[in-house]
């Protein structure tokens, strides 16, 4: 068994992650479900957030990497053939159906699965449910005649943000909340941007994998599945990827696979501390930074999986980003819903669009290069055909930029 540290550069360990994130190389002509699946099972899971001032976060990650697909047929996966199904990962998210085991393990243990990272809320967790059985039973009970939103449960009554932090509006709000990290519940569908909530055993497919893993196996799946899709990472980045703060023994996991020689230990050139590697990826790391690299483009949404960690893209990539809708206006440095701009193994800007659904116009506030950011005429003709194929697949019928565009870009992007 070997131990000691592989060192590896920073450039092989971006391509690694992007190779496995699916944006190396060029797009299939049109996405398909097939392609969906494949990207989320790769991804482990995709982040959900409905916000659209271009379009759904979601969306976006996946046009990111299989270019211009139906939404309806992600639809389709989730609600009608259910090869994918929402939860809490990190976030909530879109994951395939196949790793249930995983996400049910973790789920029926809440919330004794909540790490120490969670903070006060386990306890307030721990807390607050006992506190509030009657009202578990009931939504239970209601969820047996069939699923419901919100203001179908007969308890259902609006309310100031909830004092646990969980969730906004009422105790049946913030029990809802709860009872899908139990995985009592789940949303089974959606109207608008409400959700409609079930029970898994009428949800669930029949050929669903209901295999009980134990959290220590649960753990070591997660583990596996992490760097298979972001390739090397820190214990702090992987506790933040899949099964965010849930694991609750992450250390001993990891010296168990190097044991097996499943995980190796990396070093990377330039970089403080140990990182984690599969074994299988070994000889891609080392070989990977000399082959060639198409040095195509790609438009990433604010949660999408290549920026989930701040720390993370800032070392490994240089590039620092921050969901700037969150701050308040005066504080915002490059725009309110910022797509960062990928070219090759590279952060080169980032663009702040806004989509204007009345006019069919996809609106380019600003354009914003980094320092050192390839300043040929290629660069921004690729980047004007990327935003025209984001317009095209948004339903917008022309772009319009701002006076904020980098001057080596101007001719191109206007």
């Amino acid at each position: 068994m070997t131990t000691e540290p592989v060192t590896v550069s920073r450039q092989a360990a971006r391509r690694l992650e992007l190779r496995r994130q699916h944006l190396e190389g060029v797009w299939p002509s049109r996405g398909s479900r097939a392609d969906i699946l494949a990207v989320t099972r790769d991804l482990s899971y995709v982040q959900i957030d409905p916000v659209t001032v271009v379009a759904p976060s979601h969306w976006l990650s996946l046009w990111a990497r299989i270019g211009p697909f139906p939404v309806s047929d992600l639809d389709r996966l989730l609600w009608k053939d259910r090869t994918l199904f929402e939860c809490w990962t990190h976030a909530a998210s879109y994951v395939p159906t196949e790793d249930y085991p995983i996400h049910s393990a973790i789920m029926r243990r809440y919330p004794d699965s909540l790490s120490k990272s969670w903070g006060y809320q386990k306890a307030e967790a721990k807390r607050w449910l006992p506190a509030h059985a009657k009202l578990r039973k009931v939504i239970l009970r209601e969820l047996e005649t069939g699923p419901h939103l919100l203001k179908d449960f007969a308890d259902h009554t609006k309310g100031p943000r909830s004092a646990d932090a969980w969730s906004e509006g009422s105790a049946l709000a913030t029990m809802l909340v709860h009872l899908q990290f139990s995985g009592e519940v789940m949303v089974v569908g959606h109207q608008g941007a409400h959700n409609l909530y079930g029970l898994p055993s009428n949800f669930l497919p029949d050929w669903v994998d209901r295999t009980d893993l134990s959290q220590s196996e649960a753990e070591t799946v997660g583990v596996e599945r992490t760097l298979r899709a972001i390739g090397v990472a820190t214990q702090t980045e992987i506790n933040r990827y899949l099964l965010r703060g849930r694991y609750l023994d992450l250390r001993g996991v990891l010296d168990r696979l190097i044991e097996r020689s499943v995980v190796r230990r990396v070093e990377i050139d330039g970089l403080r501390g140990i990182r984690y590697a599969l074994a299988s990826d070994i000889d891609s790391l080392r070989s990977i930074g000399s082959e060639d690299w198409d040095e195509g483009i790609s438009l990433i949404p604010p949660f999408d999986n290549m920026v989930f960690h701040q720390a993370r893209t800032r070392e490994l990539y240089g590039f620092d980003y921050v969901r700037e809708q969150f701050l308040p206006e005066r504080k915002r440095r490059f725009g309110t819903y910022v797509l960062p701009i990928l070219w090759g193994d590279r952060f080169i800007g980032r663009i702040d669009p806004r989509l204007d659904r009345a006019a069919k116009r996809l609106e380019i506030k600003a354009v914003h290069a980094e320092p050192g950011a390839p300043c040929g005429r290629g660069v921004a003709v690729q980047l004007a055909e990327r935003i025209e194929q984001l317009a095209t697949f948004l339903g917008a019928e022309s772009v319009v930029y701002s006076e904020r565009i980098p001057s080596a870009w101007r001719d191109a992007l206007r």
